[in-house]
């Protein structure tokens, strides 16, 4: 399946840390539109919402992933705030209290953020 977003959180140069440990698992956190996410729920994964928007998370523990500008090229795994980007993923087994995990096999930038977090006025600081 291939769900479209702009990337609220990116944990892809190096594996989550939870609670100080290291949880093993690369993901990234996507806001979604209304679409897009009901696209999602239709196929059992839940989709939270943040300050009125639809987010959902995608994970994998493989380090190996490619990461894709547009034209299909190979693009830095630090991919910024704001980015619009596209995941190719595969649902897990349903569980039955938090649904279908998504499990992403790759991602496409379709359009790098300018900047970037901490960008802004560094030339004053």
């Amino acid at each position: 399946m291939i769900t479209e977003g702009v990337v609220a959180f990116s944990n892809l140069t190096e594996t989550e840390q939870f609670n100080g440990k290291d949880t093993g698992k690369f993901s990234i956190v996507l806001t979604l539109d209304e679409s897009e996410a009901a696209k999602l729920s239709e196929a059992g994964v839940k989709v939270k919402e943040y300050q009125n928007t639809p987010q959902r998370k995608f994970v994998t523990k493989f380090p190996d992933f490619p990461v894709l500008d547009i034209d299909g090229d190979v693009h830095s795994k630090h991919i910024r705030y704001g980015s619009k980007v596209k995941v190719l993923w595969d649902p897990g087994q349903p569980h039955p209290e938090h649904g279908v995990c998504p499990y992403f096999k790759k991602i496409k930038v379709l359009e790098d953020a300018e900047g970037g977090e901490g960008s802004e006025g560094d030339e004053e600081f």
